[in-house]
């Protein structure tokens, strides 16, 4: 039991550690990427491109388009119960610069390896419907605005850092960490308001 939790606990560092270990060219299809975190696991695949929206990455015009597309194609097929990821060819053929995705992965460390001092396997019924459908409900309808985020400094990486988290509560079962991630929810709407 021990052993299961603590694998949980580092899960977000082992999706870090993928993710770099693919990286062997100057850049890398998304659907190598995929295949490399492993088709069955749409919770690391979601977590993996949202934390690349996150980081600096996020700078380069397009990033936050592209990971809303992918989050919402990945929350949909979550939502009929498929097993394993699918991608449109225009998306699994996109291509990423590895120094750029390295250099994400290498700024994610620090705050990851921080969160992972609090997180464990924690108020789990959220994991289960119909408690599970209304945050991929609102993952969903977030990533329908993310694109026009662009034009807004910070909001595309905010909301990027909702679904991070969301991700994140997925891979170690953590049912407080899935509430933090609503409450960030809010902070979408307030900063295009605020800005």
């Amino acid at each position: 039991m021990g052993d299961t939790a603590n694998d949980q606990t580092h899960a977000l560092s082992d999706v870090l550690d993928t993710l770099e270990a693919s990286l062997d060219g100057e850049s890398v299809t998304v659907e190598h990427v995929v295949d490399k975190l492993g088709r069955a696991s749409f919770a690391s695949v979601m977590l993996i491109f949202s934390l690349i929206s996150t980081s600096p990455a996020s700078a380069i015009p397009g990033v936050t388009a592209v990971v809303a597309m992918l989050v919402l194609l990945l929350i949909v097929q979550m939502m009929i119960g498929r097993e394993s990821v699918w991608l449109p060819h225009f998306v699994a053929s996109k291509r990423l610069d590895a120094d750029t995705v390295e250099h994400g992965v290498k700024w994610l460390r620090k705050p990851v390896a921080w969160i992972e001092q609090f997180i464990r396997p924690r108020v789990t019924f959220l994991f289960h419907r119909p408690w599970l459908w209304l945050p991929m409900i609102l993952i969903a309808l977030l990533t329908l605005f993310m694109p026009f985020m662009e034009i807004v400094p910070t909001s595309g990486s905010i909301a990027s850092a909702v679904i991070a988290l969301f991700a994140a509560s997925l891979l170690t079962r953590d049912g407080l960490l899935a509430c933090l991630s609503f409450g960030l929810l809010l902070a979408v709407p307030m900063t295009l308001y605020f800005v």
